[in-house]
């Protein structure tokens, strides 16, 4: 992990601090270097004090080693509090101290991520433009001359530059999806509830997400699963499980725009990008089927053109009434009209959403998931300036239906043009698929072969697939799941004997997975006849020298025998000796050491 122009993704800068390359406390300074060199004033709206996040980190000992965001800097929109930093939701008018962390945040800093700031956004999280702050506009790290993309513009911006791996925003109508495309980000916005919004400065409370930005789909699956979880004090927080990442297209139905609709406002590049994404993902075994996308976009409509207007000017009517010049005139212009919406009005439209959502569920019988572009085009700051509503709602069109009709999604890139404009797509699901789009992805970025953010270089967890070994017969492949895995403090050893991932899966639902007792905490897998559970699995392969050191290092009750895959596939891995299991607690509800270990940080 150097300080250069490449970004350094979350599972790199995690694997330098294990190794002991990087302590969290130089990273923070790093940071805070990139940030200078950077030289973007509008990036963030309020920074850290550079000591006071140096000192957090120095103060992270030995015992933190294994969490999952040890020593990790975090972006935070200005919308999410954090104690000791104003929120101001980029409305200086608006600015309050806030008491206490957001949910979402105090489970970041649980994990050991060490917050450097608030990030700038459209004012009150209202825009896909990422140009509505008196606080200036970011830059787009790619062009200059390109919007970065709202409402979580600055939270977007900082990940592509570089500035840091991970960042929260928040995601309403797309603004935790259309500031991913624009800086070649993943943008990953989880079911409705599934994180908690307790201390987001609400845009429309109902429908509200928190979303994560990194630089690739493994990264966000790591901050979900230690952001996610129901809070007893949050009234829109749910209860919903989420399966872990498949990593395969293979026989997924996807829904797609049918011809006729695949003319986006005659931007060229961007319907050319979509037919190589849909290319790619029937290469990598995915069916396709045309989606009548009609009641999509009248339901997109209803989100402005409905009384959730009105949610947004429950939240700023006291500020607009008594001191309307305080909001930024595009702003006031959007949400004002708000204030004369009827509960009339308002029933009509939540009768209609509902018969759209009627509409649409039986779509979901024919396919599994959609795979849409995520904004129409790309537009220069130019002709954003000089149409700036129309421009904006169009931005909308894939997005703002999403969580009306309670869907997650997963926005990633599919294209970084010759001109460096960036073009993506998003993945789409009913609520609880976050797994199942995470896995979705994880297949789709390793055929991609593009940059990182705003980075030149391929990013080495998009070639996944030329990294692998040729098939050798030599070869063995080994079934993983503790301290062995990616980013764990023993992955080191089977790197030094020759292993290279190969995929992350599941084992059949036959097994159990138990909490070992010992000065080292790990886990023991046991085959079951029968209440046995899926545990997730790596799977590296290995040369039989390498193999051999390894199975002699392992001390008992852990051994090796046959692990059955839920492909049905059979691999060498661990198994743990039955009468070690007698006195271990049994933690295969959590379906494997990274979800013990992420649910263990968070609780």
């Amino acid at each position: 992990m150097m300080l250069e122009s490449e970004p350094v993704t979350l599972a790199e800068m995690l694997d330098s601090h294990r190794s002991g390359e990087f302590t969290p406390a130089q990273t923070i300074a790093r940071t805070y270097e990139r940030i200078r060199a950077y030289n973007d004033p509008a990036l963030f709206i309020t920074l850290r004090d550079e000591q006071e996040a140096c000192a957090e980190a120095a103060a992270l000992d030995n015992s933190a080693r294994d969490l999952p965001l040890y020593g990790i800097p975090v972006a935070i929109k200005d919308n999410i509090d954090v104690a000791g930093l104003p929120t101001t939701a980029a409305c200086p008018a608006f600015a309050y101290q806030p008491k206490q962390d957001a949910t979402v945040v105090a489970r970041l800093r649980k994990a050991g991520a060490i917050v450097i700031g608030k990030t700038n956004l459209d004012q009150f999280a209202t825009g896909l433009v990422g140009t509505r702050s008196p606080y200036g506009v970011p830059r787009n790290p790619l062009r200059d001359d390109l919007i970065p993309g709202g409402s979580s513009s600055g939270s977007a911006a900082a990940v592509a530059a570089g500035i840091v791996p991970i960042s929260l925003g928040t995601d309403t109508a797309g603004s935790g999806r259309v500031p991913a495309m624009l800086n070649n980000i993943v943008g990953l916005k989880p079911s409705l509830g599934l994180v908690p919004t307790a201390g987001v400065v609400p845009a429309c409370r109902t429908l509200d997400c928190v979303s994560i930005f990194s630089l690739t789909v493994a990264d966000a699956w790591t901050v979900l699963r230690v952001t996610a979880g129901l809070d007893p004090g949050d009234a829109f927080s749910r209860t919903i499980t989420i399966a872990s990442p498949t990593r395969s297209l293979e026989s997924v139905r996807l829904g797609v725009l049918a011809p006729k609709d695949r003319d986006p406002f005659g931007d060229a590049d961007t319907a050319n990008t979509y037919e190589l994404a849909l290319a790619r993902a029937r290469d990598l075994g995915a069916s396709l089927i045309d989606l009548d996308f009609a009641p999509f976009a009248e339901t997109a409509r209803l989100l402005y053109e409905g009384p959730w207007v009105a949610e947004r000017w429950s939240v700023i009517e006291e500020l607009a009434r008594r001191q309307p010049d305080a909001i930024h005139p595009i702003t006031r212009a959007v949400i004002e009209p708000g204030a004369s919406v009827s509960a009339v009005e308002t029933f009509r439209a939540f009768y209609r959403l509902a018969e759209m959502r009627a509409k649409v569920l039986p779509v979901w019988s024919s396919v599994d998931a959609l795979l849409l572009p995520t904004a129409p085009s790309v537009y220069d700051r130019i002709k954003v300036d000089a149409d700036n509503i129309r421009l904006n709602s169009r931005l909308g069109i894939y997005t703002n239906f999403v969580n009306l009709l309670d869907l997650c999604g997963l926005a990633v890139p599919a294209m970084v043009a010759d001109d460096r404009k960036p073009y993506g797509v998003t993945f789409l699901a009913p609520s609880g698929q976050d797994g199942f789009l995470a896995g979705l992805r994880q297949a789709f970025e390793a055929a991609s072969r593009l940059p990182l953010g705003a980075g030149k270089k391929p990013g080495a967890s998009r070639q996944v697939a030329e990294a692998l070994p040729a098939k050798n017969v030599d070869l063995i492949e080994v079934a993983l799941f503790g301290a062995h895995m990616r980013g764990l403090p023993l992955n080191r050893d089977v790197v030094a004997l020759g292993g290279r991932h190969v995929r992350t899966t599941a084992t059949a639902a036959s097994y159990r997975c138990f909490l070992l007792p010992g000065a080292v905490p790990r886990p023991g897998v046991l085959r079951v006849d029968k209440g046995g559970a899926a545990i997730e699995a790596e799977i590296w392969s290995m040369p039989p020298d390498g193999f051999g050191r390894f199975v002699a290092s392992i001390p008992p009750p852990l051994g090796f025998g046959t692990i059955i895959l839920a492909d049905g596939a059979q691999v060498k891995g661990f198994l743990v000796e039955a009468a070690a299991t007698a006195d271990a607690r049994d933690i295969s509800r959590f379906g494997g050491w990274r979800a013990f270990l992420a649910e263990g940080a968070a609780a």
